[in-house]
């Protein structure tokens, strides 16, 4: 019954998340992307293309061809089709329709199309890089990526690259130059964007702690921080003391406590403390 009822508190919580992701990406792509007519690839710059050219606009473009992809996703991926990517695809495609319809927008918010490219890139990259954190993804040509990967043996980052680039080739002809090399711009900072966000969310501390009575250290990381360590006997080499060398890894807020609580308490301990964005075990990622 616990059981079910944690995983119930889980699944409540990861959805939650997802909706705050994808609300966020909407509001960087509508606000800031379909105005200004940046076209730096995925399906939303291909509708921002395709709008200029076509009696319909870009939210509706974009509902379109993610629900057809999502058919293409059913047909050739089958039960591998994450149930998350459908959620955040349709409430996207959904969320993008409305705010046309409800906050209708004639011209981009601002004069500074600098200062909307930056947020034009970097809400949906946070967003993107929240969503793979959590097992999802946009939806879009990620699908296609997928099918690609299961079908072919290319090489999925090149050919969606690829994609992207003639998207922005399209929107210097379809637009004008200064738009084309905006969107080139968003290009190329928009994957930057997404592996620094995934690695800022991800990073934890390591610390190697050398002291003489690592006892009180190990009872503060595992009741009071909640973490583990592993404790190595160890001799210095200058005077051949017997020395503690202790390892733990932890999140950086627990990091802090567990700074000032050696400060304090063994202040002649030495402390090494390395940054870590991909811990793998028990209490972090890859196992719960």
């Amino acid at each position: 019954m616990f059981k079910n009822a944690g995983r119930v508190k889980r699944t409540i919580e990861e959805y939650f998340v997802l909706t705050v992701a994808t609300l966020i990406l909407v509001v960087g792509v509508y606000v800031f992307k379909f105005p200004n007519n940046f076209s730096f690839g995925g399906v939303t710059g291909i509708a921002v293309v395709l709008s200029a050219i076509m009696p319909t606009t870009p939210g509706n473009i974009t509902f379109i061809i993610n629900m057809a992809l999502l058919v293409l996703g059913f047909i050739f991926l089958g039960k591998s089709f994450g149930i998350k990517t459908v959620y955040v695809s349709v409430l996207m495609s959904v969320g993008l329709s409305a705010a046309e319809k409800w906050f209708p927008m004639s011209a981009p918010l601002t004069s500074q199309p600098v200062l909307e490219l930056i947020y034009a890139i970097v809400l949906p990259a946070a967003s993107s890089a929240i969503l793979f954190n959590v097992g999802a993804s946009g939806g879009g040509t990620d699908i296609i990526a997928m099918i690609l990967k299961k079908y072919t043996k290319l090489n999925i980052g090149g050919a969606l690259f690829l994609v992207d680039l003639f998207i922005v080739l399209a929107s210097c002809l379809v637009f004008d130059a200064q738009t084309g090399l905006f969107s080139l711009c968003g290009l190329l900072a928009k994957s930057l964007v997404v592996d620094n966000v995934i690695e800022s969310i991800n990073m934890c501390k390591y610390f190697t702690i050398i002291c003489n009575d690592p006892e009180p250290i190990c009872e503060f990381i595992t009741q009071k921080l909640n973490r583990s360590a592993t404790v190595y006997h160890a001799e210095g080499a200058y005077q051949h003391n017997d020395k503690a060398v202790i390892l733990s890894v932890m999140k950086r807020s627990q990091a802090v406590e567990l700074r000032n609580f050696i400060h304090e308490n063994q202040p002649s301990a030495f402390i090494a403390i390395t940054n870590s964005s991909e811990i793998i075990g028990k209490g972090f990622r890859g196992l719960n």
